[in-house]
């Protein structure tokens, strides 16, 4: 990359930061321009903030995007954490053509019944089959696999869950982000800055992807060595299932409503 190409970039990146690229308020007051590739972003009820946040910060930093966070309706919602996201969009807001379709996971009380909810799984096919990306992050894969978009895909989840993905129709695939044609799947929570720049390299550039992770230093240094459960050992293996467990099995019980619905 040459020094003008180079300076290009990071004035287009800081300009974007600076305006939060073209993203509608909660009123829907900033205009958009014709040519910006539109993002929807579902949010929900027990949704993981950071599943959100960290790809929603990379689609704000590609510059002409216009990103909107989308529920059934304009209400605030709480994540699991009570963290509270305002929606910028109804579903029926949305019109189908998308560039990117993203669904992030949750883990919320009340979430996994969300994956048969008939306005949700509407939403997804409505939108879904013509969108450039079809992505999640986390179980936001389930989503995606509840209202068959993931059927004949390899993908990816957050490791407690990734067998469901076989429930649903897809090929589970033990990797941090899988790239099947236009579907794009990350793993759990903290795998949203991987497939965030993953996306930029795609819609962008690898040169452009590269310097988003330089400015947002992503140059991840854990302090332990158990974000997997292949490092994290046998006890903290079972310990986070036990936590997991009543997640898991509406996970599964949702999952097993989905395939029936679907045929699969």
């Amino acid at each position: 990359m040459n020094r003008s190409t180079f300076t290009a970039l990071v004035g287009g990146v800081a300009g974007m930061l600076a305006t939060k690229a073209y993203a509608a308020d909660s009123a829907g007051s900033q205009a958009t321009p014709p040519d910006a590739q539109r993002v929807a972003m579902v949010i929900y009820p027990g949704m993981t903030a950071l599943d959100l946040i960290a790809p929603q910060l990379i689609f704000a930093a590609l510059g002409n995007t216009d990103v909107q966070l989308v529920w059934k309706d304009r209400k605030t919602v709480l994540s699991d954490t009570g963290v509270p996201i305002v929606p910028t969009a109804a579903f029926d807001e949305v019109a189908s053509g998308l560039t990117v379709l993203f669904v992030p996971g949750g883990g919320g009380r009340d979430v996994y019944p969300l994956m048969n909810d008939s306005k949700v799984v509407g939403f997804l096919q409505r939108v879904g089959p013509s969108a450039d990306y079809v992505t999640s992050v986390c179980t936001g894969a389930l989503f995606l696999g509840a209202a068959g978009l993931l059927r004949g895909y390899r993908a990816t989840t957050h490791w407690v869950v990734h067998d469901l993905l076989a429930t649903l129709g897809a090929t589970p695939v033990s990797e941090r982000v899988v790239v099947d044609r236009n579907r794009i799947t990350g793993a759990g929570v903290t795998a949203g800055l991987d497939f965030g720049l993953r996306m930029a390299a795609k819609l962008r550039g690898d040169d452009y992807a590269r310097l988003l992770q330089l400015m947002f230093e992503y140059d991840p240094q854990p302090p332990f060595h158990s974000g997997s459960e292949g490092k994290a050992g046998s006890k903290v293996d079972r310990e986070a299932r036990a936590a997991y467990a009543p997640l898991v099995a509406s996970a599964k019980q949702n999952a097993a409503i989905a395939r029936e619905r679907l045929a699969l």
